[in-house]
């Protein structure tokens, strides 16, 4: 299900880039504007005054770990895909944010349904052994990986009370319910593509996010933006 969702996202980003001369971007490239785009997401869920992100800023500061989904894709007829790369981060022992690890989100639901959306998503981890298991487990955001997933943003009610006890809480803007159940499906794969190229060398997630290896000063703005320099 995964490879066929893969493929229905590829296709779908392919289309316009397709119409245009320009040459493609390397690996390193997309890494560095990803980040870059992770930096603004972040800064403009912290800024906006929207009522969810209220509790996006009185969660922030408890996080341990956090991923940061820029320009998520909502799309398809009949059989819809989900899903967008982004960036894992998680403060090390002195409370400060380390370096990203590249993941992709995808998920798949069968309905009637029918255009695009496109927009951002930031999940907001709260336990170190949350960040570990989303590491270690490759896999499916609830089931696999045997964590509580709560939902607060567009189309979903920002209830304090439904979040209780959550290991993350996903936070949205312009994609409405995105974030609701579906998500439970939503399966992380890692970008080890995207890790070699903005490291230089091959490095894990466990390497990149739990050991501090690895170093890119591309990372600094949203690393100090995180740390609230």
């Amino acid at each position: 299900m995964i490879s066929r969702v893969l493929a229905v996202l590829l296709l779908a980003l392919s289309l316009p880039l397709a119409a245009c001369a320009t040459k493609p971007m390397t690996d390193a490239q997309r890494a560095d504007q990803l980040v870059g785009a992770a930096e603004v997401t972040y800064l403009k869920f912290k800024a906006s005054q929207d009522q969810p992100m209220d509790r996006f800023r009185q969660l922030l500061p408890h996080a341990q770990g956090i991923l940061i989904l820029p320009g998520v894709v909502k799309g398809g007829f009949v059989i819809a895909a989900e899903g967008g790369s982004g960036v894992l981060l998680a403060k090390d022992a002195s409370g400060q944010w380390g370096s990203p690890a590249f993941y992709f989100l995808a998920a798949g639901s069968v309905g009637l349904q029918a255009g695009a959306q496109l927009g951002d998503a930031i999940l907001l981890v709260f336990s170190q052994d949350a960040v570990k298991s989303i590491i270690d487990h490759q896999g499916k955001l609830g089931a696999d990986l045997g964590l509580i997933i709560g939902t607060v943003g567009a189309g979903v009610e920002a209830s304090t009370t439904t979040n209780v006890g959550a290991d993350v809480i996903v936070f949205t803007q312009g994609i409405g319910a995105f974030a609701g159940g579906s998500l439970e499906a939503a399966a992380l794969i890692k970008r080890n593509d995207l890790n070699q190229a903005f490291y230089g060398q091959a490095l894990s997630p466990t390497d990149i996010v739990l050991g501090g290896h690895g170093q890119n000063p591309t990372a600094d703005k949203l690393r100090a933006a995180l740390d609230g320099q």
